[in-house]
């Protein structure tokens, strides 16, 4: 009886997971070993997309690019994160007024669309005349700062827009793991002496293990799909620069209408997601991360 209703109760969310998730996944991957273009319901089975992504020089070179914006974007986000939450608890702690508001400001970040957060980016790093920050660094230094228009300097101007906007998210994450820490631990600490950075290092760090390591995973899956904010921000350029794989996808699909390579690029995206997370969870179970914390 107990084992009918368990299936009585997850067939609902089997059937919306199946139609929302699992069937568009199945046909990206049969798209992908085809020849089809949006809008066009004739095709044929090929291999051809798979040859012409992986003998393409730009796709490499997107490859790396997307590497570095997820890698930085990745390790600068869940380092302020851990170290606003700290703060934030700190302040609680002593009943300090300015929490409140701190916690507020970062979370402002996390409820703006990433279109909008790009528009803002621009308007603080273009070089025209409305560019805030090269107002000021022109009554500064003299001249402008190409944040935008340089190839050198745009690929760091999207991962400071990115982590401006996904810090919250680790804040949150980390800001509950903090909470969930017994204050008896902090308490004896103190008692033996331990100073406010012994007792973050050896205490609050390797409790936070399983919480930074979720927020990992979530946060390299998240920054690999990200692609709104990059258009509104830079275009992927100049040149393309910036164009990370999740953006060219969009670009592939719906503005070359190549439903194939769009594909493709999707699975690929996928594959890679699926073995950094596998990376995360083996490296944590060897190290006793999660299952002994």
């Amino acid at each position: 009886m107990k084992k009918r209703n368990f299936y009585i109760y997850i067939t609902p969310l089997f059937l919306i997971l199946s139609v929302f998730y699992l069937i568009p996944i199945l046909d990206v991957f049969k798209y992908s070993f085809t020849d089809i273009r949006l809008g066009e319901n004739q095709y044929s089975f090929t291999f051809s997309s798979y040859f012409s992504v992986f003998s393409d020089l730009n796709f490499w070179i997107m490859l790396k690019t997307t590497l570095l914006f997820v890698f930085l974007s990745i390790i600068i986000q869940i380092f302020l994160g851990i170290l606003i939450a700290a703060l934030i608890d700190e302040g609680e702690k002593r009943n300090l007024k300015g929490t409140l508001i701190l916690r507020t400001v970062v979370l402002i970040a996390w409820v703006i669309p990433g279109v909008i957060i790009g528009i803002i980016w621009k308007l603080f790093l273009t070089e025209a005349n409305y560019g805030i920050f090269n107002y000021y660094l022109m009554l500064i230094f003299g001249h402008s700062f190409p944040f935008l228009s340089s190839q050198k300097l745009a690929i760091y101007s999207i991962i400071v827009a990115n982590v401006w906007r996904g810090t919250a998210f680790s804040m949150i994450m980390q800001y509950g793991g903090i909470k969930q820490i017994p204050y008896e631990l902090y308490e004896a600490a103190g008692i033996d002496g331990a100073s406010g950075i012994k007792k973050f290092f050896y205490i609050t760090l390797p409790q936070l293990k399983p919480m930074i390591f979720i927020n990992t995973v979530l946060v390299t899956i998240y920054t690999f799909n990200t692609f709104d904010m990059i258009m509104a921000l830079t275009g992927g350029g100049p040149g393309r620069s910036t164009e990370v794989i999740s953006l060219n996808i969009y670009d592939t699909i719906f503005g070359k209408l190549n439903l194939s390579r769009g594909s493709v690029l999707a699975v690929i995206l996928f594959f890679i997601n699926l073995i950094i997370s596998i990376f995360y969870y083996k490296m944590v179970i060897s190290k006793g991360g999660v299952e002994n914390d």
